[in-house]
């Protein structure tokens, strides 16, 4: 499977994900989420940059739902629920999330 960028073809695994993660640019993750029916807003843009925090400052942390929830919560000022983030990536936070993030496929099980 591959992507198409400002006529650059960026290769991916067959669930989406990018092989290379220097391919990764806001751009790109505008066209992945095209891909996966979302439109992507403010909140969306805190919780892909949050991923990608805790992936490359903190030792290839991907976060799960629970951890999410938590640092959403305290980044948006207000108690925000499981729901809330599921609604933002309904196809779970930190796997969708995290194709958007440009980070590598996710092979946890639950998200909480």
């Amino acid at each position: 499977m591959a992507l198409k960028l400002n006529g650059t073809t960026i290769d991916t695994n067959d669930a989406g994900y990018l092989l290379e993660l220097s391919d990764w640019s806001e751009d790109l993750a505008v066209v992945i989420a095209a891909g996966e029916d979302i439109d992507l807003t403010e909140r969306h843009w805190d919780l892909i940059n949050f991923l990608r925090e805790q992936y490359f400052d903190n030792n290839q942390t991907q976060p799960n739902t629970r951890k999410i929830v938590k640092a959403m919560s305290d980044a948006w000022g207000e108690k925000i629920s499981q729901r809330d983030v599921y609604e933002l990536f309904p196809g779970d936070p930190s796997k969708q999330g995290g194709k958007l993030a440009g980070l590598p496929e996710s092979r946890r099980k639950g998200g909480y």
